[in-house]
């Protein structure tokens, strides 16, 4: 029967065997699942539509914007993809076959301070490298922190994080609350640039 299993089994270090039990499919099919997608999608739009503005007249504003677009669609894609999960499955799965399983639990914890610490590393990056846009845009820099809070808190995926992911304020889960104000504060910053921009043109 083992021989059979292993024989129906998936071939070591292939695709199938690295995605262990992640599939490409919905992750959150709920209202409030594709009610942030459209919010990344939409704050995309916006802020693709502002770099357009700046980009004869601001070439580094115009590089913020599209950036920031660029970051939308892929939160927006991975909010439904849940490509971090399949990243947690590959590591698993590499630890599996390596035979180092038992201290996965170590290795985890100092991924995740990498993983902390490459993402404050960028921020800080971002905030020196656009120090000036970041005294034009402090919103849109806020909403880049919130986001950015946001998905280390979901990378590191322990329990007691994930309860308190789950806390209801007014009936809204904290993790919606966190993520959305992001996206809402950055669209914001989007909006009342535009305006600004719009208004000084004319």
């Amino acid at each position: 029967m083992g021989r059979i299993d292993m024989l129906n089994s998936p071939p070591l270090w292939s695709l199938d065997y690295l995605m262990g039990r992640w599939r490409p499919e919905i992750g959150d099919p709920t209202f409030m699942g594709w009610l942030t997608v459209a919010s990344y999608f939409l704050c995309a739009l916006v802020v693709w539509y502002l770099a357009a503005l700046y980009k004869e007249k601001d070439p580094r504003a115009f590089t913020f914007w599209f950036l920031i677009g660029v970051a939308m669609v892929l939160l927006g894609i991975n909010k439904q993809m849940d490509l971090q999960t399949l990243l947690t499955e590959i590591g698993r799965q590499i630890a599996r076959a390596q035979g180092w399983m038992d201290q996965r639990r170590a290795i985890q914890f100092w991924f995740i301070v990498v993983f902390a610490l490459a993402s404050g590393a960028v921020f800080l990056w971002l905030t020196l490298k656009f120090r000036d846009l970041f005294k034009r845009f402090p919103l849109a820099f806020s909403g880049l922190f919130f986001l950015l809070g946001f998905v280390v808190i979901r990378a590191i995926s322990f329990h007691h994080i994930e309860e308190m992911l789950e806390i209801r304020l007014l009936g809204m889960r904290m993790n919606w609350i966190i993520e959305l104000a992001g996206i809402y504060m950055i669209l914001a910053a989007g909006f009342q640039e535009i305006i600004r921009v719009t208004i000084r043109e004319n």
